[in-house]
C-alpha cells in the first residue's frame, strides 16, 4: 500500500525514556521520564505512551471531522476524545500496547455518534497504523 505523503516531520530522541526528544524544526521539545510502574523514577517529564495518547486523541477528532465533511453528522465544538494507552509485557514476548478511546459528542444522537466513530476509526491514520497490531477499544460516552 502506498501513501501520497502530504506532510512530514522529524523528531530526534536522545537518552531513551529518561532523555529528551524534539522536532528538528524546533517547534516541539519534551523532557522524557520513565514511569515508576516501568521501573523508572517517575520524575518530571513525559513518556512515549503519554505522547502517543495525546496524538491519537487529537488525530481521532480530526478523523471525525473529515468523516463529517463527507456527509456525516457535524462534530460539535466541545467534542472530545480521551485516549488511554497502556503498556506491558506481551504473552508472545516483548512489550505491547493497549488503547481505549472514549469519545464524547455532545448533542449527537447515540446511533449517529457510534456510526461516526466507526467510520472515523477506518480513516484515522493512528487507527490504521495500529489495526491488527494493537487492541483499540472504542466507546461513545
Amino acid at each position: 500500500m502506498s501513501v501520497n505523503v502530504l506532510y512530514k516531520t522529524q523528531a530526534k530522541a536522545t537518552g531513551g525514556r529518561d532523555g529528551e526528544a524534539a522536532t528538528l524544526d524546533g517547534a516541539f521539545s519534551v523532557k522524557l521520564s520513565t514511569p515508576k510502574e516501568l521501573g523508572g523514577g517517575g520524575g518530571a517529564g513525559n513518556n512515549p505512551e503519554q505522547l502517543f495518547a495525546a496524538g491519537y486523541a487529537a488525530c481521532f477528532i480530526g478523523a471525525m471531522k473529515f468523516v463529517a465533511s463527507q456527509g456525516g453528522p457535524k462534530v460539535p465544538n466541545d467534542a472530545s476524545v480521551t485516549s488511554t494507552v497502556g503498556i506491558g509485557p506481551r504473552s508472545e514476548g516483548g512489550f505491547g500496547l493497549d488503547v481505549a478511546l472514549q469519545v464524547s459528542l455532545p448533542g449527537v444522537p447515540r446511533a449517529e455518534a457510534e456510526a461516526l466513530v466507526a467510520k472515523a476509526h477506518q480513516v484515522c491514520p493512528y487507527s490504521n497504523a495500529t489495526r491488527n497490531n494493537v487492541d483499540v477499544k472504542l466507546t461513545v460516552v
